[in-house]
């Protein structure tokens, strides 16, 4: 029997499923899978660099026996995981609730990404996955990661291990370089493309709508902010919101309340009204909140609330 293609538009998040500044137990993690894979979700996105690998480690085993054709699975290269010679129960100091027992190092080497591929294969269970995102090569060396990670990534698809090759980042900059290169299938947009942050609408959207590259908005509650009422105790990028976008939250917020629509399912909805946005990407750490994700995207928008957001 055929399996039917998977809906897309929602993906989960898998940084809550690496104890991103939060501890979740076995049990915990799976039934935020559960909720999901009940709900309809079929895009699952990892990394290494959650949770030192717990994150794909979690992911791997529920997704175990499942049909392969019934759902994607994209992951990151860049942070190759390398292991601690004496750890001595340290935590990890980059906000993940982990036992330091690996370090990430900094790789966008042919031989480290083919390395730090297949560790994400084994650690998922897969022979493949669908998208691999080069992961914040601006923290790194912009243009040397580009030019030695996206060559070795397409190695890898014509070897059948990648169907995707992208780069995943929240610098806007970073993400023109990769789409202009015209190596990449797919960009992960994290907080660039978000009903208060359009920065990209400027040159990153027409850049891709041209090259035919496809987007995944990821983090478009851009941090918090956007996932209730903005107030000054909001975060903003995980951290204080500046004023002036504290301002432009707080007056979506009454242009949704006046429409009668919470604001977090105009942040869900705003960046797949746009056709170069195929999949929005949100995280989770209770079930409760994937289910709520959910119902924001079938929430129903009245134009003219997008009439006035496009106008301000």
């Amino acid at each position: 029997m055929s399996v039917p293609d998977p809906d897309l538009r929602l993906g989960l998040g898998g940084a809550g499923l690496g104890n991103h500044r939060v501890a979740l137990d076995d049990a915990t993690a799976w039934a935020v899978l559960d909720e999901a894979w009940l709900r309809g979700i079929r895009l699952f996105d990892t990394a290494p660099h959650y949770g030192l690998g717990l994150s794909e480690r979690r992911l791997g085993e529920f997704l175990a026996g499942r049909p392969r054709a019934g759902f994607e699975v994209s992951t990151k290269v860049g942070r190759r995981l390398v292991p601690v010679a004496d750890p001595d129960g340290a935590l990890d100091d980059e906000g993940f609730v982990v036992p330091a027992d690996v370090r990430r190092v900094w790789d966008f080497s042919a031989a480290g990404i083919r390395q730090t591929l297949e560790a994400s294969l084994e650690r998922l269970g897969l022979d493949h996955v669908d998208t691999v995102y080069l992961h914040d090569p601006e923290r790194w060396n912009l243009q040397e990661a580009l030019d030695q990670g996206l060559p070795a990534l397409r190695g890898l698809q014509a070897e059948g291990l990648v169907r995707r090759v992208g780069v995943g980042s929240m610098d806007l900059d970073a993400l023109v370089a990769a789409a202009g290169t015209g190596l990449v299938d797919e960009l992960m947009v994290a907080g660039r493309y978000t009903l208060v942050d359009r920065r990209a609408e400027e040159r990153l959207l027409p850049l891709c709508a041209e090259a035919g590259v496809a987007i995944v908005a990821a983090a478009v509650f851009n941090g918090g902010l956007l996932a209730g009422s903005p107030s000054p105790a909001s975060t903003y990028d995980y951290a204080q919101v500046p004023a002036d976008v504290l301002a432009r939250a707080q007056r979506l917020d009454d242009i949704c309340r006046r429409a009668g629509v919470p604001l977090p399912a105009a942040a869900l909805q705003f960046p797949l009204r746009r056709p170069v946005v195929r999949s929005v990407v949100v995280g989770a750490v209770d079930p409760a909140q994937v289910s709520a994700n959910v119902r924001l995207l079938a929430a129903e928008v009245p134009d003219e609330l997008w009439d006035e957001v496009a106008a301000g």
